[in-house]
């Protein structure tokens, strides 16, 4: 049972660091999708919150209205350590009132979610001249994801969301996020989507803190012959697989002219 309440916060508009934008808009703390994998587990020494990270969602309110004038040019990243389309958006629709905010202006947005939930708003962003809206997939197997991301939607149900972003006018992409060595095929899932995502970016597995030890036990239960390959690069520390997968990727999207995006090694994209 996810614990839900409600915080007023005196701005939704955060700056960051992160590389594809300029501003971050997280319109919930917290997130009850629960993946196996989830880097915005570091966000919990903020919230005040017993719970486990994934038990716990505040849902942010503020009063005080985004100047969007003065965020012309900028990109503005919603979803950095959240997920903007989790389950309870339904019910409070911070996401929904937030976008309202950015009809007909200049600023350049960019969500990514793993839910179709994102559908609902497709007559909002069909009035923001600069958005770009995407799902995040690193398998084609569901029953991968049950495992990986118990509480997010199916791969059918993301793709099916591209499939109708697109068909809609949105600006499409799809972010193979985070990767997991022997597991993630981009290839399969380049081809089961590049004739309506408009381009695809990439990310590798990162492991630290708490959730490392969780991806290890899955990997040592569920893909024991890989065991050897994620001890290497998370144990041993040997970086040659993403430096080959890398190449390999970038090589494979400009034979085919698929436009795309690497964000592999992202913690020192962040500090340069």
């Amino acid at each position: 049972m996810t614990a839900v309440k409600e915080i007023a916060v005196k701005t939704m508009l955060t700056k960051t660091r992160v590389p594809a934008g300029d501003y971050v808009i997280n319109p919930y703390a917290g997130c009850p999708h629960k993946c196996l994998y989830c880097y915005a587990e570091f966000m919990k020494r903020f919230t005040n919150h017993a719970e486990k990270w994934g038990d716990f969602l505040d849902v942010k309110r503020c009063a005080k209205k985004i100047n969007t004038t003065r965020l012309a040019g900028k990109r503005i990243v919603i979803s950095s350590v959240t997920d903007a389309y989790n389950p309870y958006e339904k019910k409070y629709r911070v996401t929904r009132e937030l976008l309202r905010q950015f009809v007909n202006t200049q600023a350049h947005i960019s969500i990514l979610t793993k839910s179709d939930l994102v559908l609902r708003d497709i007559d909002l962003f069909k009035q923001i001249q600069n958005i770009q809206v995407g799902v995040s997939l690193n398998t084609l197997d569901d029953s991968i994801r049950e495992k990986l991301e118990p509480f997010a939607s199916s791969v059918a149900k993301r793709i099916g969301a591209v499939q109708k972003l697109r068909d809609a006018g949105i600006h499409t992409y799809v972010f193979l996020s985070p990767m997991f060595p022997g597991i993630t095929d981009f290839k399969a899932i380049i081809a089961e989507c590049k004739s309506f995502a408009g381009e695809f970016w990439f990310e590798n597995l990162n492991l630290r803190g708490s959730f490392r030890h969780a991806v290890m036990r899955y990997i040592s239960e569920y893909h024991p012959g890989l065991s050897s390959l994620y001890n290497e690069i998370y144990r041993l520390k040997d970086s040659d697989y993403w430096a080959v997968m890398e190449k390999e990727i970038a090589v494979f999207c400009r034979k085919n002219n698929i436009a795309f995006t690497s964000y592999f090694y992202h913690e020192k994209i962040k500090k340069h």
